[in-house]
């Protein structure tokens, strides 16, 4: 039996990075986990209740494919809550993750053949779902002057159809304030390109406010999850803000694709949405990881990264170290006990020099983590 071309999508690496940690701690190894990137912590506790509840009162069908509308509302809420911006409830879509946000917004947008821009290091799975649809990915290398984000000069004359931009960014952690997100904006709308924008690392912030693009057009789309700040990676939930002309575009295919997002995911995630003090404390977790991390990793050797705004991750450059960044990380899990991200996930040019360390777990992993790390270094 044949397979399709657009099936030859890369590996994720660091699900492989994950295996090979799961086969060492079956081998009765300690693993301090810095390559994956969700929190060490569950749902708050108000959702796992408020889905218990619903499963003692409802038998949890399909729900219709654009979501629960009492939870297109309380996100529409949010952004006025979060951003003071006034936004119709018509125009958010339930999504089954952000991964689901991306197929919907992508099969929306683009035609087959068709060229869209995302910057790197990047999202890896932006560029193999590109591939999967028949689209042409096209990376746009970013500096650290820019610190890892995409600026109109990168795609200047390029005859993209669309631009996919992250911010909090992953694996950097770095921002686009409002300048720099609106002359993205403003350079897609002259090129007639679509603008996308991921917003699932929004809420793990540090010294200041992601800006939403919804702040600066509604000519946009825009890809929310509750796997991040909400610490529900697992079940599957996410959002996306569309034109208001878009909205039965997107609901026509999520209707064929997905019938709908999971129900009881749905449930959880508007109870989620109304416990701050349980999220905020996870807040307080990831900033004392930071600090250490980046007091840490620059004490054990890796000393040249940009300072994460947000999400919960490190990006550093290792080209002192090692030019197999594939190779390293995984010298590092068998000699260290740390498991971490290669590069080259984010980025195939240049990430071969590359490695990102996240730091969503417990505080002490963390603190055991990068003794491990210095030892690591030091007897190298």
């Amino acid at each position: 039996m044949r397979i399709s071309t657009r099936s030859a999508v890369d590996p994720f690496i660091v699900m492989d990075v994950m295996q090979a940690a799961a086969a060492a701690e079956a081998a009765g190894r300690h693993i301090i986990h810095m390559e994956v990137g969700q929190p060490g912590t569950g749902a708050p506790s108000g959702a796992t209740q408020a889905l218990t509840s619903a499963m003692q009162r409802d038998s949890l069908g399909y729900t219709v494919a654009l979501g629960l509308p009492a939870l297109r509302a309380r996100i529409a809420q949010m952004y006025g809550e979060w951003y003071n911006v006034d936004l119709d409830p018509s125009r958010v879509v339930i999504t089954p993750g952000s991964s689901g946000g991306f197929i919907l917004a992508f099969t929306a947008l683009f035609d087959t053949a068709d060229r869209v821009g995302i910057g790197a290091p990047g999202y890896p799975s932006y560029r193999q779902i590109l591939k999967a649809l028949a689209l042409e990915p096209v990376d746009l290398p970013t500096s650290a002057e820019n610190r890892y984000q995409p600026v109109p000069a990168d795609f200047a004359g390029m005859d993209l159809a669309g631009l996919m931009v992250a911010s909090p960014a992953n694996p950097t952690g770095t921002m686009l304030d409002k300048d720099a997100m609106g002359a993205l904006v403003e350079a897609c709308a002259d090129q007639q390109a679509s603008f996308i924008s991921d917003e699932i690392y929004h809420g793990v912030e540090y010294d200041k406010k992601a800006v939403t693009a919804l702040e600066l057009t509604d000519d946009c789309y825009v890809i929310n999850s509750f796997s991040k700040y909400f610490s529900m990676t697992g079940w599957r939930v996410g959002w996306m803000v569309v034109p208001e002309d878009h909205v039965r575009v997107v609901e026509r295919i999520a209707q064929n694709m997905f019938i709908c997002a999971p129900h009881a995911s749905q449930i959880a995630a508007l109870a989620a949405m109304e416990c701050d003090v349980e999220l905020q404390a996870n807040m307080d977790v990831y900033r004392a990881n930071r600090q250490l991390m980046l007091e840490g990793l620059a004490d054990a050797g890796f000393t040249t990264f940009a300072p994460p705004d947000g999400a919960f991750y490190v990006y550093a450059d290792v080209s002192d170290l090692t030019s197999d960044s594939r190779a390293f990380a995984a010298e590092i899990l068998e000699q260290a006990g740390v498991a971490v991200t290669p590069g080259l996930d984010f980025d195939p040019a240049r990430g071969a020099t590359t490695l990102r360390f996240s730091y969503a777990r417990a505080t002490r992993d963390i603190e055991e983590g990068l003794a491990r790390l210095k030892h690591f270094l030091a007897g190298r």
